[in-house]
């Protein structure tokens, strides 16, 4: 059953997008900023590849983690109400990372911060949804994809450009002033109530998907640290009952918080696996990509950050072209087409992305990975969307949104750990052919394998072995690197798999789509 108070646009319809947008601009900013000022981090704390890993991911973890139950909250309780919510949490989520003083206090933060995103990211494509329908709905959504996409991938700039002046703390503090008039413009022009359900939540569902998220995420990231192997195991057997849990309670749940017969039809679950490792692959790329940029070929902060700026350009010239292509051959086409231009990012990273690389391999590498996003993003979304009753926008959004920040926990997590691991073994065999390695005590080694900024806090210490330290730890990031993006090629590759195979050809899709309207008519 709906409460509905109108479902025509608003009649200041450009506002109220434009208002969407911005909350979807402070929520993707701060998904992104963390990654320019790793490095920084990493000396100040003297952190562990496995420490990075965790506060690169934290934001998507809390994110992701609870943007499924949140989504549903608002479906029932008022959209409205939870975007404001999380634009006020952000704001002390945000003053607490930047003057964090220890990685726990940092970590913890940014998980906060991801939770407050939970609360207001998913309300923005739900109201999209709600208020616009049929090609104006593509249109709207393909324009808050796109400079979804591109603020996200602008953020490292602004990062960058900061860190060139202030603390690295600086960069959790940037979204403050966009946080607060984000807050001040969804009270004014935000519609209260949308055809919002007045069904009771699933609370135990949505209880179990944030335990069954997070404890997954968490597994992948402790997986490749020497003595945390009961640990990850132990997260992994919780992610695994925690999911046999949700599945089962999804099933049995009068009201479930994600409806396995929407879930179960094609143009919802090829699309939601699709976004995960599209949007996965993009955040993984810049999180691997700003360490290599500044570990490796020493780039400044402000240079590492502006090295995003083609993905970005590329989202938002491509985007606006993706509706009309799904229009025109479909959103399985217009997936492919994504797929294979990230694949084409990935390759010239793994092949010409070395410590003699010019800027101009570096470029078109981001420009390949933004062009794919652009492309599959849209489609992905669009499909979600229209899969489902307008009433459960709130699992469609939350799915869209959980495309975005479970792909980017689950690929930084596959990614950083495929590099944590490559680092240290490639370190470890460098340290035990030297000459040399009976003079390198266990504690020293345990530094250098630890991160190539703990390397370099070592380098620091003993100037006269500086030279050769650096020139190891960059030859084994470099090692970890290409593992990395190897790992990353081949799940994107499995992607696209997926979709040619199991996606709706373009007259299908249009039967199916129509047919769920219908349904969601009645």
């Amino acid at each position: 059953m709906t409460r509905t108070e109108s479902t025509q646009a608003p009649a200041r319809a450009t506002l109220t997008l434009a208002t969407l947008i911005l909350v979807a601009a402070v929520a993707n900013l701060n998904l992104s900023v963390a990654n320019v000022a790793l490095p920084d981090i990493g000396r100040a704390f003297d952190a562990s590849q496995t420490q990075l890993n965790l506060i690169a991911v934290a934001y998507s973890l809390g994110l992701a983690a609870s943007v499924l139950y949140l989504g549903a909250l608002g479906d029932r309780y008022g959209r409205k109400q939870m975007l404001v919510l999380g634009m006020a949490l952000s704001l002390p989520a945000s003053a607490i990372a930047g003057f964090a003083g220890n990685f726990e206090i940092l970590f913890l933060a940014r998980v906060l911060g991801g939770v407050s995103a939970g609360l207001a990211f998913p309300t923005t494509l739900a109201i999209i949804t709600a208020l616009w329908s049929g090609p104006p709905r593509t249109k709207a959504i393909a324009l808050w994809s796109a400079l979804g996409g591109a603020i996200s991938s602008l953020g490292p700039i602004v990062s960058g450009a900061l860190l060139e002046q202030f603390h690295w703390g600086s960069v959790f503090l940037v979204t403050l002033p966009l946080a607060g008039l984000a807050l001040v413009s969804a009270i004014l022009w935000v519609p209260a109530h949308v055809n919002e359900t007045t069904d009771p939540v699933d609370n135990l569902g949505g209880i179990i998907s944030v335990v069954f998220i997070a404890a997954l995420i968490l597994a992948i990231n402790f997986a490749p640290v020497d003595g945390s192997g009961a640990l990850a195991v132990g997260l992994g057997l919780i992610a695994l009952a925690a999911g046999a849990a949700f599945f089962l309670q999804q099933r049995r749940a009068a009201h479930p918080l994600f409806d396995l017969h929407v879930a179960a039809r094609p143009t919802f679950w090829v699309a939601a696996v699709g976004g995960v490792i599209v949007f996965g692959a993009l955040m993984g790329a810049m999180f691997i990509g700003q360490q290599f940029l500044q570990n490796v070929l020493g780039y400044s902060t402000l240079a590492a950050g502006s090295a995003i700026i083609p993905a970005a350009v590329a989202m938002v010239v491509v985007a606006p072209r993706s509706a009309k292509l799904i229009e025109s051959h479909g959103s399985r086409f217009t997936l492919l087409l994504g797929y294979l231009f990230v694949v084409l990012g990935l390759v010239v990273a793994l092949v010409w992305w070395d410590e003699n690389a010019t800027y101009w391999w570096v470029a078109l590498a981001y420009a390949f990975v933004g062009i794919g996003v652009g492309f599959a993003g849209t489609p992905a979304s669009r499909s979600l969307t229209g899969s489902v009753p307008v009433s459960r926008a709130g699992m469609a959004s939350g799915t869209s949104d959980l495309q975005r920040d479970l792909g980017g926990a689950i690929m930084q997590s596959i990614l950083g750990a495929v590099l944590t691991a490559g680092y240290a073994k490639s370190l470890s065999a460098t340290i035990a052919s030297s000459p040399d390695a009976g003079q390198i005590n266990a504690e020293t080694q345990a530094a250098l394998t630890k991160s190539y900024s703990s390397a370099e806090v070592l380098a620091e210490r003993y100037p006269q072995y500086a030279e050769q330290i650096i020139a190891a730890a960059r030859s084994a990031f470099l090692d970890g690197d290409d593992r990395a993006y190897l790992a990353a090629i081949l799940v994107v590759c499995a992607g696209a798999l997926v979709v040619f195979f199991f996606f709706p050809r373009r007259d299908e899709e249009k039967r199916l789509l129509a047919e769920y309207a219908t349904e969601s008519a009645q």
